[in-house]
């Protein structure tokens, strides 16, 4: 797979040849500091991407595990449906609030510790959630957790650009596949671990913090060093190789010497934001809601939980798919199509034959849910700095989760105060309809740069 990866080749790359550092060092007079040993930048490029893999993996399993034991938790702390659905908008409340911070620290302390953080964060956070005692400490705790899903959320692709420009597609691939993978284990294995832990929810949902733990340690020797990992000349497997039209010689692109990008000026950027604010709603209506759904139709919980991991599984293979064939296509319009065919499908199911044809719903959600993928692909593809990917990214995904937050609260309210899944399964149905059609735009061949500077 990493020789795939390596050969590569990305819409984000320009024709501009590469600069690249000789064997011996940088060139006579270029200024750069000497390159490290080829054997040193393998290394550090591998510990980079084990980082990246280990912080993806912790990015949702936060939100699933809590999904799988939701009545639960509502029994436990005395919630009812309307105030549970609160509780499943919290994640993109704090994504939004959180996640525009990102730059900003990323500026000041340097995305590999600020990702560090976010994983101490995230580790803490889900330790002391269950034992907080009471809805408000259950929900703080959940919102310092979130906290360090919102800034790793939005430095993700800022890392994967600046280190990995030549592999793009490859390497947001790489993480979404890791992403799908932790969100779908999580959903999968919460249940039948509680089981097994003596039946506690308390302690099924804390002992996700060890798994967060485990993810600080590559990034400590970067944080350590106080440096950014690959930021030297020629730092290896596509580690800060950058163009020598859009950086200095020796140095990789600095977005704080850069005036800010106007994005708001970007209709590309607007179309972008709001599909990725459609998608998330739909991804955190399935997290929060789905396995209750399966419950309600007469699937045992288990069953349920396993369901909702099927949809949460998808993501594992076709994220890395979906990324590398758009990274392929001048325009990513006919797969936003076709996920939103999908996700149409599935809630038509859900409503019609929620039991019978539940693995197929499964799959057909599964599949839907694939277009966070691509929004962080197309995040990558549409702009062409380094700069400017740090303010899109910053921009979608805050934007786009201040859009999310009605949609699982929504749900929750229509489910209390209809009786059933009719109306929330119409509303899921409805704002599919919109995706499809930003997606379309936003999947257009243009970059925010040339959009704001046109304006």
């Amino acid at each position: 797979m990493m020789g795939g990866m390596a050969r590569e080749e990305t819409r984000t790359s320009t024709s501009t040849p590469i600069r690249r550092t000789p064997p011996g060092g940088p060139a006579a007079g270029d200024g750069a500091h000497p390159s490290p040993h080829p054997s040193t930048r393998a290394w550090t490029a591998r510990l980079l991407m084990a980082g990246i893999v280990l912080a993806a993996l912790n990015l949702r399993p936060a939100i699933t595990s809590l999904g799988a034991l939701l009545e639960e938790v509502r029994d436990g702390l005395g919630m009812s449906a309307g105030l549970a659905g609160l509780l499943t908008s919290v994640p993109p409340l704090c994504f939004a609030v959180f996640g525009i911070t990102a730059p900003r620290l990323a500026r000041r302390f340097g995305p590999a510790a600020v990702v560090c953080a976010g994983m101490a964060a995230i580790a803490a956070g889900l330790a002391i959630r269950p034992y907080a005692g009471g809805t408000a400490g259950f929900v703080a705790a959940s919102a310092l957790a979130l906290m360090g899903i919102a800034v790793s959320n939005v430095l993700m692709p800022v890392i994967v650009k600046r280190h990995f420009p030549d592999r793009v597609g490859s390497m947001t691939g790489l993480y979404s596949m890791a992403l799908a993978l932790g969100t779908s284990t999580a959903a999968a294995v919460t249940v039948p671990m509680t089981d097994a832990l003596g039946g506690s929810w308390r302690t099924g949902l804390a002992v996700w913090a060890g798994l967060a733990a485990a993810a600080l340690l590559p990034w400590l020797p970067f944080v350590r060093r106080g440096r950014e990992p690959g930021t030297r000349a020629g730092a290896g497997a596509g580690a800060g190789a950058e163009n020598p039209a859009r950086t200095a010689p020796g140095a990789t692109e600095d977005p704080a010497a850069r005036p800010p990008l106007p994005i708001t000026r970007s209709r590309t950027a607007w179309a972008l934001a709001v599909f990725f604010g459609l998608q998330a709603t739909a991804a955190y209506i399935t997290m929060g809601w789905m396995a209750q759904i399966f419950r309600d139709a007469g699937v045992p919980a288990a069953t349920a939980g396993l369901l909702l991991a099927v949809t949460m599984v998808m993501g594992v293979p076709l994220s890395f798919v979906i990324p590398r064939l758009a990274t392929r296509l001048p325009r990513q319009g006919p797969i936003v199509v076709v996920l939103g065919v999908c996700g149409l499908a599935g809630y038509a199911g859900l409503y019609l034959a929620p039991a019978a044809g539940a693995w197929a719903w499964a799959l057909l959600l599964g599949i839907s849910n694939c277009a966070f993928p691509l929004a962080l692909t197309m995040v990558g593809m549409r702009a062409r700095t380094g700069a400017g990917v740090v303010r899109l990214s910053a921009f979608a995904q805050s934007t786009g989760y201040l859009i999310s937050i009605p949609g699982p609260l929504l749900v929750g309210v229509l489910y209390q105060h209809s009786g059933g899944w009719g109306l929330p399964l119409a509303l899921m149905a409805a704002l599919m309809i919109p995706q499809t059609v930003v997606g379309v735009l936003a999947g257009r061949d243009r970059t925010v740069e040339d959009e704001t500077a046109a304006r």
